[in-house]
């Protein structure tokens, strides 16, 4: 915009011109302040999603575990059963003596052990510590060794408890039926400690 300014005293006629230049287009210092802390705190919630899929995928690999020993414990005492490698009055904690046979499976929550010479889980001969369950990478292959994962078991912890299993009816003891209750603790995402319970009945009459 021009604008003209009249000067009587010198007689002359003086022009002013002032030019409007365009507002230059940008962030303020603020604004890009606040844009940071949104992208920062965007960044944080994914990196949590990472860290929970993480914890996740460990805990259910734990899962799989401990299903898998308290499968293995319930299983060898039932085949053993069937097989007659045990006899009845045999299928009790220790401490208990039935005929004048004493159980042999150990009493009490107690470090995971792996089978001695006669092949069951919780008996006298067992092997401590357990031996590490190798998973495979992320490549999914037990084949490529190099980044196998190795997955200790000192952690772990079994209870076996057998007892006589009791009429639904009457609630009095079966003298021919045992119900077989096999617990493994192992520790969960936090440092919380998880159980796995799995449990059967097994029969005096193979």
């Amino acid at each position: 915009m021009a604008s003209a300014i009249s000067n009587q005293d010198c007689g002359t006629v003086s022009r002013v011109t002032t030019i409007r230049t365009p507002r230059q287009a940008g962030f303020s210092l603020l604004e890009v302040v606040i844009a940071g802390a949104v992208i920062t705190v965007g960044l944080l919630a994914v990196l949590g999603l990472f860290g929970t899929a993480l914890g996740a995928t460990q805990s259910s690999q734990m899962d799989e575990i401990a299903h898998a020993r308290a499968t293995q414990t319930l299983e060898s005492i039932y085949t053993a059963r069937q097989t007659s490698q045990l006899t009845w009055d045999a299928i009790n904690n220790t401490g208990t003596v039935t005929n004048g046979t004493p159980g042999i499976f150990t009493t009490g929550l107690v470090a995971l052990s792996d089978p001695g010479a006669d092949g069951l889980d919780g008996t006298s001969d067992d092997v401590t510590p357990p031996a590490p369950i190798i998973l495979p990478g992320p490549d999914g292959l037990l084949s490529t060794v190099a980044d196998n994962q190795t997955v200790s078991l000192s952690a772990f912890q079994r209870q076996i408890q057998i007892s006589l299993a009791l009429d639904p009816v009457t609630g009095a003891p079966i003298p021919t039926l045992k119900e077989v209750v096999v617990t493994v603790q192992y520790p969960g995402p936090n440092g919380i400690a998880r159980t796995y319970k799995v449990q059967a009945l097994v029969s005096e009459y193979r």
